[in-house]
Order: C-alpha cells, then structure tokens, then sequence
C-alpha cells in the first residue's frame, strides 16, 4: 500500500504541476479545459497567469513534502489540498460552466485526492 499512495499522490502532484505550466504557457485551451473560457489576451491574462503559478506552487510543494516530510505531512497537504478543486467545482457552476465539467473533472479530482490523503494517512 505504500507504493500505491506514493504514488498516487506523487502522480496528483505532477498533474497539477502540468496544469499550472499549461495556464501558464497555453493559457487559452487551459481556460476551456478548466470549464470556463476566457480570452488569454484580454482582461482574464493576469488571472490566467496566477492560476498557473498556484497550480505550479502547489504541485512542487506536494513533491517536496512527500521527498522530505513523509506520507503524514503529504496527506496533510492532500487533504488540505482537495479544498481547490471543490472550490473549482462552485467556480465553474456559478460562471456558466456545465455541470459535466464541474462534476466529471473538479469534483472528481477533490474526490481522488482525497482518496489519496486517505491512503497516506495509512501507511
């Protein structure tokens, strides 16, 4: 089971640092992806940008706890965590994006992190 946690945590962290490049360099297609469009050249950039780099933030700081601090701290984080993709979940609904996105990408992302804090604490 460690194995797994390591991981799927370790898996988690590299995908949200992939999507924290992504905003940060295809800004457009991230927004889509994200649920809710916004123009990359136009007023939305800036927070495109800060996306991206919380998104990156988040990724590295979840490697580096699991590299240095150990499956506890790495659960703290994912549990913790798990809070921005449910809030990405209330972003997309109350901004016109459609319940599939909201559901089938935020929500379900909050849920696996979960799962994965669940499998840190664990072990």
């Amino acid at each position: 089971m460690t194995v797994t946690a390591y991981t799927l945590a370790a898996v988690l962290d590299l995908f949200i640092l992939f999507i924290g490049a992504r905003f940060l360099f295809r800004p457009g297609p991230a927004a889509a992806g994200y649920g809710v469009p916004a123009d990359p050249t136009g007023d939305a950039a800036a927070y495109l940008a800060i996306k991206g780099v919380r998104d990156a933030a988040l990724g590295v700081l979840g490697l580096a706890l699991l590299a240095f601090a150990g499956a506890t701290a790495g659960a703290w984080f994912m549990l913790c965590a798990a809070l921005v993709p449910l809030g990405d979940t209330v972003i997309v609904l109350r901004h016109g994006g459609t319940r599939a996105v909201a559901f089938g990408i935020h929500f379900a992302t909050a849920v696996v992190v979960l799962v994965s804090a669940g499998l840190l604490f664990a072990v």
